[in-house]
């Protein structure tokens, strides 16, 4: 097993749309924004990592993710945070890991959901409307083509599925092409998935990289609510 840690960023709205301007030339917030820092493929991970460590920490950088849960918690009112456990456990360059629970607590009113035991009653309860799982990862979308349910966040997906209600996923990977090309069409034909849309967001320095369109995120959510894949799902060049 190798460690890794992702960096995170609780921001608000002005903050999230200064990094939209900056990173991608959209003026208006998202609800999350990703930054992968290099191109992993689940099913092809390298026997030997050390090229991929920081000399500094010895973790292995994932890379950069920023959340608006004002945002969320403005339009939908009731909101549950669920973060897998890693997040739990790793503090970032903007933080602590316990920071961060603390402030998802009091924004959401609610307890996080870190653990597979606390995911658990999402389904016997029928805990929640719809999930959004944002960013998905190529790792968490490896697992949840496959049935796999080792994670907090994949839990409440089993758990969602259970109940036949919506699970909507926000694609965010570098081999959404390669290597994870086949999971994203397995869950595209699987019922109660909605995806996000997404394109390509360099098609000349990242040609397999895949990554959805995150101020479409409450327009996939209200489809979601009908039963219906907001459309189009593959968008153009930006």
């Amino acid at each position: 097993p190798v460690s890794c840690e992702i960096n995170v960023l609780r921001t608000d709205d002005s903050g999230i749309q200064a990094l939209n301007l900056a990173s991608r030339q959209v003026d208006k917030p998202t609800d999350v924004l990703s930054f992968p820092m290099f191109q992993l493929t689940p099913e092809q991970l390298p026997r030997d990592w050390r090229p991929y460590l920081d000399p500094g920490t010895g973790l292995c950088p994932l890379g950069d993710m920023a959340i608006s849960l004002e945002r969320a918690r403005a339009r939908y009112g009731d909101v549950t945070p669920i973060i897998s456990e890693k997040s739990a456990e790793i503090d970032s360059r903007f933080g602590p890991a316990h920071e961060f629970i603390r402030e998802m607590e009091r924004v959401c009113d609610r307890r996080v959901i870190d653990t597979i035991p606390k995911a658990e009653p999402i389904g016997p309860k029928k805990l929640l409307d719809v999930l959004i799982i944002a960013p998905c990862t190529g790792s968490t979308l490896s697992r949840l083509a496959n049935g796999m349910s080792d994670t907090s966040v994949t839990m409440a997906a089993k758990a969602m599925w259970r109940n036949g209600r919506p699970v909507v996923v926000a694609v965010s990977t570098n081999d959404g092409l390669a290597g994870s090309a086949k999971n994203i069409a397995a869950l595209l034909d699987k019922k109660h998935v909605f995806f996000v849309p997404y394109r390509q967001d360099d098609p000349v320095g990242k040609p397999t990289s895949l990554v959805a369109d995150f101020t479409r995120i409450n327009d996939a959510v209200d489809a979601a609510l009908e039963g219906r894949q907001v459309q189009p799902v593959l968008l153009g060049p930006k």
